[in-house]
């Protein structure tokens, strides 16, 4: 989904019905006039909402974008020049979200949609723009608590034994070219790695990505991450990512410095640090070397770790700290799929089901 950056909008009179924001908004922009004011508006509660919210860069542009569009929603709706009390009402802030419904927009959208709404209100309340604040009564359909598919432990296990294996023996990508991946290879000891981390510690990609050598205490065993809101946070990894991240660091690492590396974990193939897409490629190629196990990216291996965290015997309050969740409430949501995976093992083994 591409985003609107804070802060611009297209030119309605070259594009007559194109969306602001993320680009995922119906909002006709037909004949609505450009405010500069609303732009300046627009990146001063950006400047806001990472300054003094420090939210992510992605967040960020994601707010920005909606507060855009609602802006030009308001105007479009109003018909001319007016003040932001007289702009933003609730019945204008719910019309633009029926709007959104009406588009078909997905219940998470909306529910994203709104909490933009509200956070600009809100601050336009505290900045003394309007006296009261509409978003503050502002309801939007409640998210759809569902997971993507998650690998059973033995899916798990076959994954790193696999990219174990193709470290040990090589890859014969084109035999009629002579194209082989040698084994021991840099970038092969790299990817063994970075699938071991990911199942052992469940962090994000992005915050796997960031990790720096100097965040990776190799003697306890533990990673320092930052995470969502700029909230750091300790994540044990056990025995065999450990002989996987020793090899990568003592090893394999050393031959891909340059002086790009920096400080950087992971590195790529030029020596910059590895990027999220270079990570996705990684994880999808190690499952599709295990028969039947679903596609998934590495949000799908955290999903995974979580789950057999649970499965295994671990407390809510432990996976939530590991997994960096601001809310128990997100946690709570992988003990509804271990609930439902013994739901459907009763209901296939048992004859009374």
């Amino acid at each position: 989904m591409s985003e609107q950056p804070p802060g611009r909008s297209p030119d309605p009179a070259s594009h007559p019905r194109e969306r602001v924001g993320d680009g995922s908004g119906p909002t006709d922009v037909h004949n609505c006039e450009k405010h500069p004011q609303d732009e300046l508006l627009v990146e001063e509660f950006a400047r806001h909402l990472s300054a003094e919210r420090n939210l992510s860069e992605h967040t960020v542009r994601a707010y920005a974008g909606d507060a855009a569009e609602l802006l030009r929603h308001a105007r479009n709706v109003a018909g001319g020049p007016t003040s932001l009390e007289g702009l933003l009402t609730l019945p204008v802030l719910r019309s633009w979200l029926a709007e959104l419904a009406g588009s078909g927009q997905a219940r998470a959208s909306l529910a994203r949609r709104a909490a933009s709404a509200r956070a600009l209100t809100r601050w336009l309340l505290r900045t003394e723009r309007l006296t009261t604040d509409p978003g503050a009564r502002l309801q939007a359909p409640k998210r759809g608590r569902r997971l993507p598919g998650v690998l059973r432990q033995d899916q798990a296990r076959g994954a790193l034994a696999e990219a174990a294996a193709v470290v040990e023996n090589g890859v014969a990508e084109d035999a009629a070219e002579g194209f082989r991946i040698e084994p021991g290879d840099p970038i092969l000891v790299r990817d063994l790695a970075l699938l071991e981390l990911l199942y052992a510690t469940g962090v994000r990609v992005g915050e796997l990505c960031s990790l720096d050598v100097d965040d990776i205490d190799r003697e306890r065993r533990t990673i320092r991450v930052l995470g969502k809101g700029g909230k750091e946070r300790v994540v044990p990894y056990g025995l065999p990512a450990a002989q996987a991240l020793n090899a990568w660091l003592d090893r394999a690492r050393p031959t891909l410095t340059s002086e790009n590396s920096d400080s950087a974990a992971f590195l790529g193939k030029r020596g910059g640090r590895v990027n999220q897409r270079q990570v996705r490629q990684v994880v999808h190629q190690a499952l599709e070397r295990v028969n039947d196990a679903p596609s998934l990216g590495p949000h799908g291996l955290r999903h995974s770790a979580a789950t057999h965290l649970l499965d295994g015997g671990a407390d809510l309050r432990s996976v939530q700290e590991l997994l960096g969740h601001a809310t128990l409430t997100t946690t709570q949501l992988y003990t509804h799929v271990s609930v439902d995976r013994l739901r459907a093992s009763y209901r296939q083994a048992h004859p009374r089901a």
